[in-house]
């Protein structure tokens, strides 16, 4: 055993020295305030590439200020991504002091907005498929979670009559680990889609879960990324809708009847079997099996369906899913603005109505069963933490003076917290549809992750003295009310809650 690992290690070696020349230069970091080092380095051989002939990237982070969980040297490591046809650029933070999270975050979110416009470094990159990696961490890609049904939206007509594809995800975990770590999974809110061309099948919209300018790169997003320096492997999924977000409709329904709607209890089955897919391929990669799920958006609806502890059994849908054995459950999740109740949607947005037909048309799919809100039965559902800006409107706010986002996150909230489920809040962190980018709020979501993981590796995060801690009365404008199901909203009237009926 011995010899085959020096043998591969050289092999590895002379990969890496073979591979395409390296060229070197500075990058102004955003984190240090300082140019920091960068080599950039092509594979020799066949190039990954997505569907537009772009080179698929990794931006590798190293000499950090983080305990490095995998054992293998970044020469290996690098070595071992170029054979498998990644470009790499390695990005050398010599040590510095904020080269930890949550400050290395405002690195990653500069890194995407460069990534989502093709360039970094001089290279061309892929915008859907670049990805950045953490010193010690390599990326199993295109994993199928979930053998999609074409009859849910019936979209592309071509599509509808085929046999469906998979979803997929994509894991990113530290090689060789010196201890087995925990797992953050999120579901995107860029949609892969069958595409018809002509009367044919094309994957033209395939594989754009890490579509930067609909997703992380678009909107600033570095929570799940900068995981890694935590200790946490990290998988980003196929969103469960597998159609293009504004289209599909159902069995007899009208054009578009389920756009922007995502439906169960497909929805849910996918969801689980996401959850199962990765503990079942992490086991061997070295994660200890438990799991945060985040979301945001629609990806906050999609990971929402993990929350509850009552699903019925019928929705782990061994026939199309994975991992049988494996649990679907959560050890906690994070929840940006979302939809949780379809129900109380359909009073309060016009853009709802559609499910009411939907629902009608279709008996074994009830209002119950829509979104995460019926769900949840006990103080066994996964602790929750909630994030969206009061100034979040969707549409039709007139008709819910609260907000639909924040109406949604005050009834999901309202019920778990009546059922002595845990909960947190973070609101107005920013404005408008925004995820946290501030190293205080984002340090408040690592610490309420790290907080309910059992084992958490936790080896990377930083001190950051203008951290709020959680009050017991912070964001309770908006949220924290026990409320009936004739619930209709909250608003805020000189200084006071309303609720409003």
């Amino acid at each position: 055993m011995r010899k085959i690992f020096i043998l591969t290690t050289i092999m590895l070696g002379l990969l890496m020295s073979t591979a395409g020349m390296a060229a070197t230069g500075t990058w102004q970091s955003v984190t240090t305030g300082a140019a920091i080092s960068y080599t950039t380095t092509k594979p020799v051989g066949t190039v990954a590439k997505d569907v537009n002939g772009k080179p698929m990237t990794i931006v590798y982070l190293e000499n950090l200020s983080v305990t490095k969980i995998g054992q293998n040297s970044n020469t290996d490591d690098v070595a071992w991504l170029l054979s498998q046809g990644y470009q790499v650029i390695e990005l050398d933070y010599a040590k510095h002091s904020k080269a930890v999270s949550p400050t290395l975050n405002t690195d990653i979110i500069a890194i995407n907005s460069n990534l989502q416009n093709g360039k970094f470094c001089g290279l061309d990159c892929s915008p859907s498929r670049s990805y950045i990696l953490m010193e010690g961490y390599r990326i199993s890609r295109d994993i199928a979670y979930y053998h999609d049904d074409p009859t849910v939206y019936n979209f592309p007509d071509v599509y509808k009559d085929s046999e469906g594809d998979s979803l997929y995800l994509d894991l990113v975990y530290p090689a060789n680990p010196s201890v087995k770590v925990p797992v953050l999974v999120t579901f995107s809110y860029s949609n892969s889609f069958a595409t018809n061309s002509s009367g044919k099948l094309t994957d033209a919209n395939k594989h754009k879960r890490m579509y930067l300018p609909y997703f992380w790169g678009a909107f600033k997003d570095s929570f799940v990324e900068g995981a890694s320096a935590l200790g946490f492997a990290w998988a980003v999924c196929d969103h469960p809708k597998y159609c293009d977000w504004g289209q599909g409709r159902y069995t007899g329904g009208a054009n578009k009847s389920l756009g922007s709607i995502e439906v169960n209890p497909d929805a849910a089955r996918k969801v689980k079997s996401a959850i199962r897919t990765v503990r079942g391929i992490g086991k061997p990669l070295g994660l200890n099996g438990d799991v945060a799920v985040t979301g945001f958006s629609r990806g906050s609806t999609a990971a929402a369906l993990a929350v509850g502890d009552a699903w019925d059994n019928s929705l782990e849908d061994m026939s199309r899913g994975r991992f049988t054995e494996e649990s679907s459950t959560v050890q906690c999740a994070l929840l940006g603005p979302g939809m949780f109740d379809y129900e109380h949607a359909l009073t309060a947005s016009n853009e709802y109505t559609r499910m009411k037909a939907f629902v009608t048309a279709n008996p074994s799919s009830p209002w119950t069963m829509q979104g995460a809100f019926s769900t949840i039965k006990s103080s066994a559902s996964a602790p929750t933490l909630f994030f969206y800006n009061s100034d979040d409107y969707y549409k039709d706010s007139d008709k819910d003076p609260q907000g639909l986002y924040a109406s949604q996150a005050a009834l999901m909230k309202a019920k778990l917290d009546a059922l002595g489920a845990t909960t947190e809040t973070l609101v107005d962190y920013s404005s408008g549809h925004a995820v946290p980018q501030a190293s205080a709020d984002l340090q408040r979501m690592y610490d309420f992750m790290t907080k309910h993981i059992a084992s958490p590796v936790n080896t990377g995060i930083g001190n950051i003295t203008n951290a709020a801690s959680p009050q017991t009365g912070d964001t309770y404008n908006l949220m924290g009310l026990r409320v009936s199901s004739n619930y209709k909203g909250i608003v805020i009237r000189s200084g006071k809650k309303v609720v409003v009926r």
